[in-house]
């Protein structure tokens, strides 16, 4: 496997290397492996426009809501963003045992259209003369809904590629992922030049404007996708060592195909990864969410500041992301997946452990305009958009800037130096792509060649499950207690998981290596 996936997705798979044994011929045409890997790129840019669909919009969500609903305010705003994980959780494991059972191009396909549905519903929530929230929390919902064919695309590629181009592959789809999470909000500023009124098509009662142009082009994308699909993308799956294997999804296997292997999977291994990712999401979902505020309140940013230099520094770190996604794939062929996942983990305790505060100084205390913003009776909405309203408000008035002294530990709590936030962000910038690609391909080699569509569904319901209750967490923990206590708590949330994980070590290897079938060299 080359550093960039080249060799994998270039050259045929060789069988077994025993002296005497017919494996030692080609164990695919060359034909049928450059068809294979068209597939599989056809779902990297699945996953590319999934991401893409939850972030083109984020930026403009809330303008968009207040401008269509008057009676929207940030506690709404909370649900039509935690819509989107909503959606994906419960869908996952509905496409993903759809997959297991039938060609997986239906689930993608009607995956698809739903998010493209979704797409022009958002367009139009404007029109209706009333209860117009509703119909964006319904539209970001079935956006959601749409994308958990992230669960589909996962298997498919797990069930796809043979171990030696597992760790590759995978590393491959997250790079993707994490390109249309960077490029969305691009796309959105962007389309920001068309301005507020735009143009409107009346023929169809169509507003073009900054709002609702980046949906009709995730609409347009997912269209092309579609199309995509059904043209080039075909039904395959190999065993560990890359011999294509019976299945219904297959439709055109031959009597030499491999049989797919007996055995047990490893539940205990399955569960622990589960709980892995996570944490891995969990982690990252509250950084992100905490960014903006933490800034805000040490270095007394104004809110134009903070979304200015915090957007830099987390794009900074989406490119970050895609290098370690690249690198990976070198590092596993000496050392293995479970030593990244290990090493991934500590380096992201490591970078919350920088964040505590230290020292005798303390932030700027914001004195004046003195409103309450404690949340003891908050509804779940206001709740997840306690800190990610700040970066979403006009933000360019002047007035006061600093720790607001209702938060009293702003008090007592010393400042977080911006060397110590930027190491850290690097650190967990570094930590977390390798875990969760990792955790993506540990997970998929435990599963074995067996369809994974369940499975995976599961897998990505925990992540949906994490991106809401991590940014719930980090908003009342540094609410109530601030920093000292938030990373805290995560820095012991990390260590019990590295704690799982040196427990389940040895358990998470491969199915084919748990049943004898493989040397341990394929790691």
């Amino acid at each position: 496997m080359a550093s960039f996936g080249t060799d994998a997705e270039q050259e045929p798979l060789l069988g077994d290397r025993t002296p005497g044994s017919r494996e030692w011929d080609v164990i695919e045409t060359e034909e049928h492996h450059k068809a294979r890997w068209r597939s599989i790129r056809i779902l990297y840019l699945t996953m590319f426009l999934s991401s893409i669909g939850f972030s083109i919009v984020i930026m403009s969500i809330w303008p968009y809501l207040q401008k269509i609903d008057q009676t929207a305010d940030a506690s709404f705003l909370g649900w039509v963003i935690a819509s989107f994980s909503l959606g994906q959780m419960v869908a996952s494991p509905i496409f993903g045992l759809w997959s297991n059972y039938r060609p997986r191009k239906e689930p993608l396909i009607i995956s698809i259209f739903i998010s493209v549905a979704a797409n022009c519903l958002y367009a139009y929530v404007h029109i209706p003369a009333s209860h117009n929230k509703y119909y964006m929390l319904a539209a970001r919902g079935l956006v959601g809904f749409g994308a958990g064919n992230v669960a589909v695309v996962r298997s498919y590629i797990a069930g796809a590629t043979s171990l030696q181009e597992r760790t590759s592959a995978m590393a491959n789809t997250s790079a993707c992922q994490a390109l249309g999470f960077i490029l969305g909000p691009v796309f959105q500023t962007c389309f920001a030049l068309i301005g507020e009124k735009g143009v409107t098509w009346d023929a169809v009662d169509l507003q073009i404007n900054m709002y609702t142009a980046p949906v009709l082009l995730g609409a347009f994308l997912g269209i092309l996708n579609i199309i995509l699909i059904l043209t080039i993308l075909r039904e395959y799956r190999v065993d560990d060592l890359g011999r294509q294997c019976k299945n219904i999804n297959f439709e055109e296997a031959s009597t030499d195909d491999a049989q797919i292997p007996q055995g047990n999977i490893d539940q205990v291994a399955v569960v622990a990864t589960n709980v892995l990712f996570f944490v891995v999401l969990f982690i990252f979902a509250l950084f992100e969410t905490i960014v903006t505020p933490l800034t805000m309140d040490m270095y007394a940013w104004t809110r134009e500041q903070a979304v200015l230099y915090d957007g830099i520094i987390l794009a900074a770190l989406g490119i970050e992301a895609v290098l370690i996604f690249m690198g990976i794939k070198l590092l596993s062929k000496k050392i293995g997946e479970r030593a990244i996942l290990l090493g991934g983990l500590i380096v992201v305790w490591v970078g919350f452990f920088i964040l505590l505060p230290w020292g005798n100084q303390f932030p700027k205390i914001h004195w004046e305009d003195l409103h309450n913003n404690s949340i003891p009776n908050a509804t779940f909405g206001k709740i997840i958009t306690t800190f990610w309203i700040f970066s979403k408000e006009d933000h360019y008035g002047g007035g006061p800037v600093g720790c607001p002294v209702e938060q009293t530990w702003c008090l007592y709590t010393p400042v977080i130096h911006l060397a110590q936030f930027l190491t850290s962000a690097i650190l967990i910038g570094i930590g977390y792509p390798a875990c969760n690609v990792m955790s993506y391909t540990l997970y998929s080699k435990i599963l074995g060649p067996k369809p994974q569509g369940a499975y995976m569904g599961w897998l990505t319901a925990s992540g949906s499950g994490a991106r809401i209750l991590g940014p719930m967490f980090i908003s009342q923990v540094y609410s109530y207690w601030g920093p000292r206590w938030a990373f805290s708590l995560v820095c012991g949330i990390v260590l019990l998981a590295i704690t799982l994980l040196g427990v389940v070590y040895e358990r998470l290897v491969a199915f084919s290596l748990r049943h004898g079938r493989i040397q341990e060299s394929t790691s």
